[in-house]
């Protein structure tokens, strides 16, 4: 049962750093530090907008946006840190 739980606590992790990457690059791409049309740019743009999209999609549709500032990675970071928690806290090493 720890590999269980050491893999799913691995994986929220690694997601974690998918989300944070996410809104780095969404950052500089609107402020213009790196270009879409540069097809590496692009794809790792797309690779990122699919893994994140379909988990931060609801918390937008919930969530209001507070003058501009998409604050639902910060909403999700925090949900599955919570997550990560419970798992501990119920199946502890």
């Amino acid at each position: 049962m720890n590999s269980l739980v050491l893999l799913i606590t691995t994986v929220i992790d690694l997601y974690i750093w998918v989300l944070i990457a996410s809104a780095i690059l969404s950052w500089l791409v609107a402020l213009k530090v790196v270009n879409t049309y540069n097809r590496a740019v692009a794809m790792i743009g797309e690779v990122l907008y699919r893994l994140t999209e379909p988990l931060l999609a609801p918390i937008r549709r919930v969530l209001p946006m507070f003058g501009g500032v998409d604050l639902s990675p910060v909403v999700l970071i925090l949900l599955l840190v919570f997550v990560k928690n419970l798992i501990f806290e119920y199946f502890p090493r």
